[in-house]
């Protein structure tokens, strides 16, 4: 017979043994089917996908290497629930690599502001992003306002402007600073790079176009923002466009723009109703440059000179949404643009835009841009085979 003693002590040792064995965590095979090694292309875990209630102080660790991996947690509805896990993987050409999902003891986020993007009130109303590589910004409602009454500080456009940075650390509040203490200016190279891009009404890199006949229609400035995270992955954000008008076509337009570490592409993912496609464009400035694209490749390049360097701006989708492109030449000032065409499925249409410089030293000419391009394309059609193991 046993005592109740031994009972208890048994019941003890079940319990220890019971609070000490960890729970088991989903893992993670990623494949890559390329003859391309695969870096700077970001993996999304979500909580549905892992069967989580929250992904509140996860991380993610390469098996093979026994290390953490730098990641990003995203709340995407607003509840201070993380629902989404980003991580960059480093996969070589035809061959998987396992992720452990890894529990943590206390938030270890990265605040560096590496993928970066805000609103900024003080420059009118622009709305601007950046990553390691490029930055952008575009323009709101009050900006448009001041335009159209005459005042100062006023921009029309829903072009996307290019701030050619030459440096891996954010720049936009360091410039927006020079710009409102009136210590420096942005427009002048100071060795971080500058803004000496002219957008207009243009469509400066990827802003959007809706093509009727043989007229192209554009809408306003944005009418609202809503900025979604920022970190060491990406940079994310949504721009309201409202509903604007096509020669009688009621268009309604909001856009998500994400830009990911080590990415000299914005990802645009534009809602939209009333129409079944869209043009996204390059703005051809002065016509001196020369646009190149690929026949059965998803890809649009303007490749120009640029103040005393080069400029490549592109535009690269899928082959669910590119269905061809177009040079539109015009005397009109700004409205000269290279445009990718594309459809729109179930109300979205998708597409990458971006740029390099040459005097950032990350591509050493036209040649290296397009291979860049080429391969992104490509791998927009072959993505990343993600296997949840439970």
């Amino acid at each position: 017979m046993k005592t109740p003693h031994r009972i208890i002590g048994i019941m003890v040792a079940l319990c220890l043994f019971a609070c000490d064995k960890k729970e088991t965590l989903p893992t993670i095979k990623i494949t890559n089917t390329l003859n391309l090694d695969r870096q700077f292309e970001t993996v999304e875990l979500s909580t549905t996908s892992l069967n989580l209630e929250n992904l509140n102080n996860f991380g993610i660790k390469d098996s093979a290497s026994d290390t953490m991996l730098t990641s990003q947690l995203v709340d995407t509805d607003g509840d201070s629930v993380m629902d989404v896990l980003l991580f960059q993987p480093d996969i070589k050409a035809n061959s998987q690599s396992i992720f452990q999902l890894v529990k943590l003891q206390e938030d270890t986020t990265s605040n560096e502001k590496i993928c970066y993007s805000r609103f900024v009130p003080e420059r009118t109303d622009d709305y601007a992003w950046e990553n390691n590589k490029v930055a952008f910004r575009t323009y709101g409602p009050n900006a448009q306002y001041r335009f159209e009454n005459g005042l100062k500080q006023g921009t029309l456009s829903s072009g996307i402007d290019a701030w050619l940075k030459r440096v891996e650390y954010s720049i936009i509040d360091p410039w927006y600073k020079k710009y409102t203490e009136k210590t420096g200016s942005y427009h002048k190279d100071s060795g971080e790079g500058l803004d000496n891009f002219h957008v207009g009404t243009s469509r400066g890199v990827g802003g959007i176009a809706y093509k009727k006949d043989s007229t192209y229609y554009i809408s306003k400035n944005f009418i609202s923002y809503k900025t979604l995270t920022n970190g060491p992955i990406r940079t994310s954000f949504i721009l309201d466009y409202g509903t604007w008008e096509a020669d009688g076509t009621l268009i309604k337009e909001s856009k998500t723009i994400n830009l990911d570490y080590g990415n000299n592409l914005s990802k645009f993912e534009i809602t939209i109703d009333g129409v079944d496609t869209i043009s996204a464009g390059l703005t051809l400035h002065e016509n001196d440059g020369v646009v190149t694209s690929k026949e059965n490749e998803t890809w649009l390049n303007y490749w120009q000179p640029h103040d005393g360097s080069e400029l490549g701006t592109a535009i690269v989708a899928s082959k669910t949404y590119y269905t061809g492109s177009e040079t539109y030449e015009t005397e009109a000032k700004d409205l000269s643009n290279a445009f990718a065409h594309l459809k729109v499925v179930d109300g979205k249409s998708i597409y990458y835009a971006g740029f390099t410089w040459k005097k950032s030293d990350q591509f050493k000419n036209q040649a290296a841009w397009e291979q860049y391009l080429s391969a992104f394309a490509t791998k927009l059609d072959n993505p990343l085979k993600i296997e949840i193991i439970k």
